[in-house]
């Protein structure tokens, strides 16, 4: 009795010594949320780079070279992109804000021809009240696009201080890829020694989730965003770099990017090559592919089966960060996310084994089995 008791006792010293390291972090991120961004934004970059800087030690370079290698090389990359691609994206994002009120008129006849000649006559209803209905829904649609993508855009660049992020990230990178081995194994030096074999099994697992999804994900982001921009390109599509790139970055949510980018994509694509069925039809067909080939071949060999982030799951992760803390919510969301999944599994798996879920079947005085 008296060693049960201890356990209790030990057992509710450890919830509430996690919980209060829990809610110090929370407050530390919610405290600091306005000059967190280019201090997560390097742990983010030496995280992702740190597997190629053990390669390179491993062939004999110091963790100093590899290091300042990997960096100048991602630098050199993210400033050729940010000079080649990304004026294009803000000169295409700017013409599709002020196209979306002329598409969206257009759109609406479309629509209507198509309610008088063959949906009313199908439900036998009023085509013109049909239209009306249809026309409003359109323009409030259109407004709330418009409207989101502006606000994006200023709120974008009112949030991000670009220079100190372009500064400061570089530095942060470069000194946490150098000590970044030195770090884990400190941070593992302060873990409690009694669950010391525990803690290090479940950091192992949320490693094993953040480095499936964040990176394999990641390339499965770049990868159908080369495919929808090479392929709305070739089709002829306006904006089709944009809705292309874009949809790739929203395909970190499975099925969002592919979602939100054949809407738009075929939205314009109608406007623009009606009554060209052929070209509508191509359009349709480069999501295909996509979705095709992000199902049967880069999601199985990039991410696995094995991560275990529901996609409903990162979706509320992402809005309930964002909510809190803003942009930095937004970097963090998946970590937590990925974190917050392992730590579920872990307590089940636990409460499975447990005299609370077990009860009397758990224990030595089992009765005997009916038959």
């Amino acid at each position: 009795m008296e060693r049960r008791g201890a356990g209790a006792v030990n057992l509710q010293r450890q919830i509430g010594f996690w919980l209060c390291t829990l809610l110090i972090f929370i407050l530390f991120l919610f405290v600091f949320r306005n000059v967190l961004l280019p201090f997560l934004v390097g742990m983010a970059v030496a995280y992702g780079l740190d597997p190629i800087a053990d390669w390179l030690e491993r062939r004999g370079l110091s963790r100093m070279t590899a290091s300042l290698a990997i960096l100048v090389g991602f630098v050199v990359l993210l400033v050729l992109l940010v000079l080649l691609i990304v004026p294009l994206l803000v000169n295409q994002l700017a013409g599709l804000v002020d196209k979306i009120p002329t598409y969206a008129l257009q759109l609406q006849a479309l629509v209507q021809a198509f309610l008088e000649t063959r949906l009313g006559q199908m439900l036998k209803v009023d085509s013109g009240q049909l239209s009306n209905s249809m026309g409003t829904l359109m323009s409030e649609a259109a407004g709330w696009l418009s409207t989101l993508l502006k606000s994006l855009w200023s709120g974008g660049s009112a949030l991000v201080d670009l220079a100190a992020l372009f500064v400061v990230t570089p530095v942060v990178a470069f000194y946490m890829l150098i000590d970044w081995d030195k770090m884990v194994a400190r941070i593992d030096s302060w873990v409690p020694r009694d669950n010391v074999e525990t803690v290090r099994g479940i950091a192992r697992d949320i490693d094993h989730a953040i480095a499936g999804f964040v990176r394999g994900q990641g390339l499965v982001c770049i990868l159908l965003g080369c495919i929808y921009a090479f392929g709305l390109m070739l089709v002829g599509l306006n904006f089709g770099l944009l809705i292309g790139i874009g949809a790739g970055i929203l395909s970190f949510i499975p099925y969002v990017g592919t979602t939100v980018g054949f809407i738009v994509g075929v939205s314009v694509a109608l406007v623009q090559f009606w009554p060209e069925w052929q070209w509508i039809g191509a359009t349709v067909l480069v999501f295909a592919v996509g979705q095709f080939v992000e199902g049967n071949i880069l999601q199985p060999r990039l991410v696995g089966r094995s991560v275990g982030l529901h996609p409903v799951w990162l979706m509320f992760a992402l809005f309930a960060f964002g909510a809190l803390f803003g942009f930095v919510g937004l970097l963090v969301a998946v970590p937590a996310a990925a974190a917050v999944a392992v730590l579920m599994r872990f307590a089940i798996a636990r409460y499975l084994t447990s005299p609370i879920y077990r009860g009397r079947a758990g224990g030595d005085d089992q009765p005997p089995a009916l038959r």
